[in-house]
């Protein structure tokens, strides 16, 4: 009888889980976050396979989406704040998942009917159905951006309450399943498209998003339920009451100003003016102009925030060719590495991630979480050096007589190059692999693979460092960003992200051939070494001379980095 408690206690709370909200978003994300990573991967296998295995429409999709982000963000975020919680999440959802739905139907016809439709008018049907694909296409990331503000950058906090620990276990283990979607969900669908076709794949991407929205609208809707904090947003409250309570806000304990005092003016200049006090305002071009000024508005009061260095941070972290996106990979193929050893080293890329989000965990319990992004800026940055000793070792091709915008200069020019003398990383990409150019008198001594090793190794091993400061900023932002601008301060930190992500693709345009590779190399380290200097400067503000010692009382730790809402860091 004696052992049948502990037992029972256990499958309690074994059920309790299993039935908690927490656990609720978690089923949700990995829902959403599969049918996401199976559409961006199949996205722009379809689009290479619609336009002749050319990069031209997924490099304009590329190019739209990261633009649209860039320019919308906070316009996303503002949306966020300003509605219900359950509305925004279930109205991004729901445009999400009908958009790739309506994408998937449409490629569908198209590669049934492809024939057919080049022949009508001249080719200007399909040359349409490539548009509404892009465009359409377009919305579902926009509208996953919404999601993704909502569900992981707000919803997570408040399911998680006022403690902090809850706050990271949640936030390590939503990226756990980011990294478990992103090897498993393109491998799945491309399995699919490999053994049936593409008409296949669309079929089942669409079918999959059919089914999937309705169950993370039931879970959503379950999670509220249970969650009655949700009910509940600063941003729907009465001006009068949010007045009362920037009144009422407790003093940085440097006796600074409160986050509401510093940031929550800026954000009123948009929502104040709601009031019939001027007839102007009531305007068309007053109407117009409103998308802008809710712009300003968010990037001004993005500026003001007390981690407005930290969010800075991450997003140098995205000028970057030291990942594994195509630009990577073509990189590889010039250096003899084959499809099968780049699928290992993602697999190896993608554990070292799931063990970074390990790591931020078990630093934070021990050292604090300003601490831990300082320690995961050091271990990432510290691995990086291997890239840059790789582009001088044997076996690189780093040769600055050879001008990195030679490539760029013929192109423009109309000037024609053989096969064989298009060494371009967009041209390796586009072939698909070495054996397209000519044949080449076999060399005496097999090229050294010492530099590509050094240079894997390098963007392997950062990979535990890059996600523990990944999260670390992201919970910085979670808990110092009051409730009522939670949306549109993340809103702008995804178009600060995508605009240093365009700027390395760029980057790369300008210098497109592997003998400038360890250009971009050394140029991405440096980047990445402004970001964290960015970081430090914000940890050394915040902990001063503190910030060295990580065996400090935890009362300490908790006081200067982690004090009761809403007081900023």
């Amino acid at each position: 009888m004696e052992s049948s408690g502990p037992k029972k206690g256990c499958c309690v709370s074994v059920r309790d889980f299993f039935t908690s909200a927490k656990f609720l978003i978690y089923v949700g994300h990995a829902m959403s976050t599969w049918g996401d990573r199976m559409w961006n991967f199949a996205v722009a296998v379809f689009l290479v396979e619609l336009y002749g295995n050319s990069l031209l429409l997924t490099a304009v999709y590329g190019l739209v989406v990261a633009g649209s982000v860039l320019l919308l963000g906070a316009i996303i975020g503002d949306w966020v704040d300003r509605n219900p919680r359950l509305k925004v999440a279930q109205t991004s959802l729901v445009v999400q998942n009908t958009c790739v739905i309506l994408c998937g139907i449409l490629l569908m016809v198209v590669f049934q009917f492809k024939s057919q439709l080049v022949e009508l008018y001249n080719g200007w049907i399909l040359t349409t159905c490539y548009i509404l694909v892009i465009s359409i296409a377009n919305i579902a990331n926009l509208a996953s951006t919404a999601t993704s503000i909502t569900i992981q950058r707000d919803w997570v906090v408040v399911v998680a309450g006022q403690d902090s620990n809850k706050l990271a276990d949640m936030n390590a283990t939503v990226r756990i399943i980011d990294q478990l979607t992103n090897i498993l969900a393109p491998m799945l669908v491309g399995q699919i498209m490999a053994f049936g076709s593409h008409f296949i794949g669309c079929g089942f991407i669409s079918g999959w998003n059919l089914c999937s929205m309705f169950v993370e609208y039931t879970l959503l809707w379950k999670v509220y339920k249970m969650t009655p904090a949700l009910a509940v947003k600063a941003g729907q409250k009465e001006p009068q009451q949010q007045e009362l309570k920037q009144l009422n806000v407790p003093k940085d304990l440097e006796g600074g100003q409160s986050p509401e005092e510093s940031s929550q003016p800026l954000m009123n200049e948009i929502s104040v003016p709601n009031d019939a006090d001027s007839p102007q305002k009531h305007g068309c071009f007053y109407q117009m102009t409103e998308p802008l000024r809710t712009v300003k508005s968010g990037w001004v009061a993005y500026y003001n925030q007390n981690i407005f260095f930290a969010g800075m941070s991450l997003a140098f972290l995205y000028m970057t060719v030291l990942g594994f996106d195509c630009i990577t990979t073509g990189y590889a193929y010039t250096q003899g590495l084959n499809g099968s050893i780049l699928s290992l080293l993602m697999g190896a890329s993608a554990v070292m991630g799931i063990c970074g989000t390990v790591a931020f965990t078990w630093i934070r319990k021990k050292c604090g979480l300003i601490r831990t992004g300082f320690i995961s800026g050091i271990a990432q940055l510290s691995c990086l050096m291997l890239c840059v000793v790789s582009v001088f070792a044997p076996g690189s091709p780093f040769d600055l007589s050879v001008s990195p915008f030679q490539d760029l200069y013929t192109h423009l020019m109309g000037e024609p190059t053989l096969p064989e003398a298009d060494h371009t990383l967009t041209g390796l990409v586009r072939a698909g692999n070495l054996t397209t150019a000519a044949p080449s008198p076999e060399p005496s001594h097999p090229p050294s693979l010492l530099s590509v090793s050094l240079l894997f190794a390098g963007v392997i091993a950062a990979r535990v460092g890059l996600w523990s400061f990944d999260l670390t900023v992201t919970q910085l932002i979670q808990e110092n960003v009051i409730e009522s601008e939670r949306g549109v301060i993340n809103g702008v930190q995804n178009s600060m992200n995508y605009l240093l992500d365009l700027l390395h693709f760029i980057m790369v345009i300008l210098a497109p051939n592997p003998e400038a590779f360890g250009l971009l190399v050394i140029i991405s380290v440096s980047f990445v070494a402004m970001g964290h200097m960015m970081y430090f400067r914000f940890a050394f503000k915040n902990l001063g001379n503190h910030l060295f010692l990580c065996c400090s009382p935890e009362q300490k730790v908790e006081a200067v980095e982690t004090p009761s809402p809403p007081t900023t860091v």
